[in-house]
């Protein structure tokens, strides 16, 4: 399960099975959501606030690039 961010204390991973597309999890005091890369948009939330979703979206798309590197590399080694 890489974790690729720790902001605020919001953990923003993704894990060893997932899938394409390029997408992120992101976990906070049991709750998560998950987020596309291209484009960043909400997938599913599961107990955040507006305002933390809206968080999130702004770390994503400043990490964007970081992310899809993260997630290239952790994947094009598992195969």
């Amino acid at each position: 399960m890489p974790t690729v961010l720790v902001v605020a204390g919001y953990i923003f991973k993704f894990y060893s099975n997932d899938h394409e597309p390029i997408h992120i999890h992101v976990l906070k005091d049991g709750h998560k959501a998950k987020y596309s890369l291209f484009p960043v948009k909400l997938i599913e939330n599961l107990g955040f606030k507006p305002t933390e979703i809206k968080l999130h979206l702004s770390i994503i798309k400043d990490n964007q690039d970081a992310i899809a590197e993260s997630w290239n590399l952790y994947f094009n080694k598992s195969k």
